[in-house]
Protein backbone atom coordinates (compact mmCIF):
# COMPACT_ATOMS: atom_id res chain seq x y z
CA UNK A 1 0.00 0.00 0.00
CA UNK A 2 0.99 3.70 -0.47
CA UNK A 3 -0.30 6.45 1.27
CA UNK A 4 -0.85 9.67 -0.43
CA UNK A 5 -1.51 13.56 -0.10
CA UNK A 6 -2.94 14.52 -2.83
CA UNK A 7 -3.82 18.59 -3.47
CA UNK A 8 -4.24 21.51 -5.92
CA UNK A 9 -5.90 24.80 -6.95
CA UNK A 10 -4.09 26.90 -4.27
CA UNK A 11 -3.81 29.96 -7.07
CA UNK A 12 -0.85 31.22 -5.73
CA UNK A 13 -1.56 31.03 -1.97
CA UNK A 14 1.89 30.52 -0.69
CA UNK A 15 1.08 29.52 2.49
CA UNK A 16 -0.83 26.55 1.84
CA UNK A 17 2.32 24.71 0.91
CA UNK A 18 4.09 25.11 4.22
CA UNK A 19 0.70 23.48 5.70
CA UNK A 20 0.36 20.77 4.04
CA UNK A 21 3.95 19.99 3.90
CA UNK A 22 3.43 19.41 7.92
CA UNK A 23 0.54 17.50 6.96
CA UNK A 24 2.34 15.08 5.05
CA UNK A 25 5.08 14.66 7.54
CA UNK A 26 2.72 14.17 10.62
CA UNK A 27 0.96 11.58 8.05
CA UNK A 28 3.80 10.27 7.18
CA UNK A 29 2.87 10.14 4.16
CA UNK A 30 5.26 7.98 1.35
CA UNK A 31 3.82 10.48 -2.25
CA UNK A 32 2.54 14.17 -2.24
CA UNK A 33 0.22 14.59 -5.40
CA UNK A 34 0.29 17.68 -6.81
CA UNK A 35 -2.93 18.19 -9.23
CA UNK A 36 -2.09 21.41 -10.94
CA UNK A 37 -3.54 25.21 -10.71
CA UNK A 38 -0.71 25.45 -8.10
CA UNK A 39 -0.67 29.43 -9.18
CA UNK A 40 -2.35 31.97 -10.83
CA UNK A 41 -1.08 33.03 -14.52
CA UNK A 42 2.12 31.45 -14.21
CA UNK A 43 2.67 33.59 -11.49
CA UNK A 44 3.50 33.97 -7.83
CA UNK A 45 5.71 30.60 -7.98
CA UNK A 46 7.90 31.00 -4.57
CA UNK A 47 7.66 28.33 -1.50
CA UNK A 48 5.48 25.85 -3.69
CA UNK A 49 7.28 22.93 -4.00
CA UNK A 50 10.72 23.04 -1.34
CA UNK A 51 8.07 22.67 1.23
CA UNK A 52 7.29 19.40 0.87
CA UNK A 53 11.07 18.40 0.28
CA UNK A 54 12.62 19.87 3.01
CA UNK A 55 9.94 17.14 5.21
CA UNK A 56 11.42 14.69 2.58
CA UNK A 57 8.53 13.79 0.52
CA UNK A 58 8.51 12.35 -2.86
CA UNK A 59 6.40 15.04 -5.21
CA UNK A 60 4.72 14.32 -8.47
CA UNK A 61 2.09 16.45 -10.29
CA UNK A 62 0.37 17.23 -13.18
CA UNK A 63 -0.11 21.25 -14.34
CA UNK A 64 -3.26 22.98 -14.54
CA UNK A 65 -4.58 25.35 -16.90
CA UNK A 66 -3.12 27.95 -14.94
CA UNK A 67 0.41 26.80 -14.85
CA UNK A 68 1.61 25.88 -18.34
CA UNK A 69 3.92 23.79 -19.40
CA UNK A 70 7.17 26.05 -18.94
CA UNK A 71 6.05 26.10 -15.42
CA UNK A 72 6.08 22.29 -15.52
CA UNK A 73 9.35 21.79 -17.00
CA UNK A 74 11.29 24.28 -14.72
CA UNK A 75 9.44 22.45 -11.59
CA UNK A 76 10.77 19.35 -12.90
CA UNK A 77 14.40 20.24 -13.53
CA UNK A 78 14.90 22.62 -10.67
CA UNK A 79 13.60 20.06 -7.98
CA UNK A 80 13.94 17.14 -9.44
CA UNK A 81 10.38 16.06 -8.91
CA UNK A 82 7.87 13.66 -11.42
CA UNK A 83 5.89 15.43 -13.93
CA UNK A 84 2.98 12.49 -14.69
CA UNK A 85 2.06 14.33 -17.68
CA UNK A 86 2.66 11.57 -20.36
CA UNK A 87 4.29 9.74 -17.61
CA UNK A 88 4.28 7.17 -15.13
CA UNK A 89 6.51 5.83 -12.51
CA UNK A 90 5.93 2.99 -10.18
CA UNK A 91 5.69 3.54 -6.21
CA UNK A 92 5.64 0.33 -4.30
CA UNK A 93 3.02 -1.61 -5.96
CA UNK A 94 1.24 1.32 -7.16
CA UNK A 95 1.48 2.61 -10.73
CA UNK A 96 1.12 6.77 -11.28
CA UNK A 97 0.25 8.33 -14.43
CA UNK A 98 -1.20 11.20 -15.61
CA UNK A 99 -1.85 13.87 -18.19
CA UNK A 100 -1.57 18.01 -17.85
CA UNK A 101 -3.19 21.35 -18.45
CA UNK A 102 -7.03 21.12 -19.73
CA UNK A 103 -9.87 21.35 -21.97
CA UNK A 104 -9.50 25.23 -21.24
CA UNK A 105 -7.07 27.87 -21.52
CA UNK A 106 -4.03 28.63 -23.94
CA UNK A 107 -2.61 25.70 -23.85
CA UNK A 108 -5.64 23.47 -24.03
CA UNK A 109 -5.74 19.78 -24.96
CA UNK A 110 -8.16 18.14 -27.49
CA UNK A 111 -10.05 14.90 -25.91
CA UNK A 112 -8.00 12.66 -27.70
CA UNK A 113 -4.65 14.06 -27.09
CA UNK A 114 -5.39 13.64 -23.34
CA UNK A 115 -6.69 10.03 -24.20
CA UNK A 116 -3.24 9.57 -25.36
CA UNK A 117 -1.15 10.77 -23.18
CA UNK A 118 -3.19 9.20 -20.77
CA UNK A 119 -2.57 5.79 -22.51
CA UNK A 120 1.53 6.89 -22.93
CA UNK A 121 1.91 6.72 -19.00
CA UNK A 122 -0.16 3.79 -18.29
CA UNK A 123 2.27 1.94 -20.83
CA UNK A 124 4.91 2.76 -17.77
CA UNK A 125 3.38 1.43 -15.10
CA UNK A 126 0.37 -1.19 -16.64
CA UNK A 127 1.77 -4.17 -14.71
CA UNK A 128 1.66 -2.28 -10.90
CA UNK A 129 -0.70 -4.17 -9.14
CA UNK A 130 -2.88 -0.98 -8.34
CA UNK A 131 -3.05 2.25 -10.72
CA UNK A 132 -3.82 6.11 -9.97
CA UNK A 133 -4.53 8.37 -12.49
CA UNK A 134 -3.73 12.03 -11.80
CA UNK A 135 -5.35 14.83 -14.10
CA UNK A 136 -6.03 18.47 -13.64
CA UNK A 137 -9.49 18.40 -15.19
CA UNK A 138 -12.31 16.03 -14.15
CA UNK A 139 -14.02 13.63 -16.52
CA UNK A 140 -16.86 14.47 -18.39
CA UNK A 141 -20.68 12.33 -17.20
CA UNK A 142 -19.51 12.34 -14.07
CA UNK A 143 -20.25 14.29 -10.33
CA UNK A 144 -18.19 16.54 -10.44
CA UNK A 145 -19.38 18.18 -13.83
CA UNK A 146 -22.52 18.99 -11.52
CA UNK A 147 -21.00 21.51 -9.57
CA UNK A 148 -19.69 24.01 -11.63
CA UNK A 149 -22.32 25.37 -15.12
CA UNK A 150 -19.35 26.71 -17.00
CA UNK A 151 -16.26 24.58 -16.10
CA UNK A 152 -16.94 21.47 -18.34
CA UNK A 153 -15.39 17.75 -17.90
CA UNK A 154 -13.05 16.33 -20.19
CA UNK A 155 -14.47 13.50 -22.49
CA UNK A 156 -10.55 12.30 -23.40
CA UNK A 157 -10.28 11.33 -19.11
CA UNK A 158 -13.85 9.67 -19.25
CA UNK A 159 -12.66 7.64 -21.77
CA UNK A 160 -9.49 6.95 -20.26
CA UNK A 161 -11.20 5.72 -17.07
CA UNK A 162 -13.74 3.55 -19.40
CA UNK A 163 -10.35 2.15 -21.25
CA UNK A 164 -7.55 1.60 -18.75
CA UNK A 165 -9.86 0.98 -15.93
CA UNK A 166 -7.46 2.89 -13.04
CA UNK A 167 -8.26 1.92 -9.11
CA UNK A 168 -7.81 5.42 -8.26
CA UNK A 169 -8.82 8.77 -10.31
CA UNK A 170 -7.09 12.00 -8.92
CA UNK A 171 -8.35 15.70 -10.39
CA UNK A 172 -8.93 19.00 -8.85
CA UNK A 173 -10.25 22.05 -11.01
CA UNK A 174 -13.80 22.06 -9.80
CA UNK A 175 -13.11 24.03 -6.78
CA UNK A 176 -16.51 23.48 -5.53
CA UNK A 177 -16.06 19.81 -5.94
CA UNK A 178 -13.43 19.87 -3.33
CA UNK A 179 -13.80 16.57 -0.91
CA UNK A 180 -16.54 14.71 -3.17
CA UNK A 181 -15.95 11.00 -4.39
CA UNK A 182 -17.68 9.23 -7.56
CA UNK A 183 -17.30 5.83 -8.86
CA UNK A 184 -17.45 5.15 -12.96
CA UNK A 185 -17.09 0.94 -12.92
CA UNK A 186 -14.04 -0.17 -10.51
CA UNK A 187 -12.31 3.44 -10.90
CA UNK A 188 -12.74 5.71 -7.72
CA UNK A 189 -12.60 9.49 -8.62
CA UNK A 190 -11.71 11.72 -5.71
CA UNK A 191 -11.94 15.20 -6.17
CA UNK A 192 -8.98 16.88 -4.13
CA UNK A 193 -8.32 21.00 -3.78
CA UNK A 194 -6.24 23.35 -1.62
CA UNK A 195 -7.06 21.42 1.69
CA UNK A 196 -5.50 18.26 0.64
CA UNK A 197 -6.47 14.98 1.15
CA UNK A 198 -4.99 11.83 2.64
CA UNK A 199 -5.74 8.22 0.77
CA UNK A 200 -4.31 5.38 0.70
CA UNK A 201 -4.26 2.99 -2.83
Amino acid sequence: MVKILATGDWHGDTRRPETLAEVAAQENVDMVILGGDLVNHQKDTTNLIGPFLKKGRKVSFVWGNHDGPELADFWQNAYKITNLHGYGIVVGDVGFFGCGGANVGLDQFSDEEMFQYLVQGFEKVKHAKKKVMVTHVHPSGTIGEKFSRYIVGSKGVRKAIDVLQPDVHITCHVHEAEGIEDKVGKTKIVHVGRNGKVLTV
